[in-house]
C-alpha cells in the first residue's frame, strides 16, 4: 500500500489480553476523529468470520483469510487502527506502524482476574507476556522501524502512548502529503 493514496497512516496495536489496547485506541480517537478503528476480534464475531471454537480455552479461532478480506478496503482507504492480540497473520504492507503493548505480570494478572478469566486462560497470558511472544512475533513480521514495544501499565503510560500515535500520524500526514 503505498502512502500517496491515502489520507493517513494505518496502524496495529497490539499486546496481550489485559495490556490496554482497547484503552489505548479509544483514547487515540477522541483526539483524532479522522482515524477509525476495528477490533479484529469484535469484526470476526460481527461478520462470522470464526472457524471454529476452541472449548479448553473458551475463545472463538478466527477464519484469517475472511478477517483480512474484510479489513483489505479499509486498510486501502487508509487512517485505520486495527486492534489485536497477535500480528503475525496480517501482511507487513498493511501498516505504517505496529505498537506492542506490554504490562507488568502483577498488574496484567489483576486486570485479567477482574475480567473473571478462568485461571488457566489468566497463566496462558501472563506466561505469553513473560516469554514476550507477542513482542517476538511483531518483530519476525514487521520491519524493525515500524515496531514499537511500549509500557502501559499506568494513565501516565496511557497519555505518553496517545501522544506518542498522535505525533506518528501527524508526521506520516507531513511526510505523504
Amino acid at each position: 500500500m503505498s502512502g500517496d493514496s491515502r489520507q493517513g497512516p494505518n496502524i496495529l496495536v497490539s499486546g496481550t489480553p489485559g495490556t490496554g489496547k482497547s484503552t489505548l485506541v479509544a483514547e487515540l480517537l477522541k483526539s483524532c476523529s479522522s482515524m477509525k478503528s476495528v477490533n479484529v476480534s469484535k469484526l470476526a464475531l460481527d461478520k462470522n468470520l470464526i472457524e471454529e471454537f476452541d472449548s479448553e480455552r473458551a475463545v472463538p479461532i478466527i477464519n484469517e483469510d475472511a478477517v483480512l478480506d474484510e479489513l483489505e478496503p479499509l486498510i486501502a482507504q487508509g487512517n485505520m487502527i486495527v486492534e489485536y492480540h497477535a500480528s503475525e497473520f496480517f501482511p507487513k504492507r498493511f501498516f505504517d506502524r505496529v505498537v506492542v503493548l506490554t504490562t507488568d505480570n502483577t498488574i496484567l494478572f489483576d486486570r485479567l482476574k477482574q475480567r473473571g478469566y478462568s485461571e488457566g486462560k489468566i497463566r496462558e497470558n501472563v506466561e505469553c507476556e513473560i516469554f514476550q511472544i507477542l513482542i517476538e512475533e511483531a518483530k519476525e513480521s514487521y520491519d524493525e522501524e515500524k515496531v514499537s514495544v511500549w509500557p502501559s501499565e499506568t494513565k501516565e503510560d496511557l497519555k505518553r502512548n496517545v501522544d506518542r500515535l498522535r505525533e506518528f500520524i501527524l508526521e506520516w500526514r507531513e511526510n505523504n502529503s
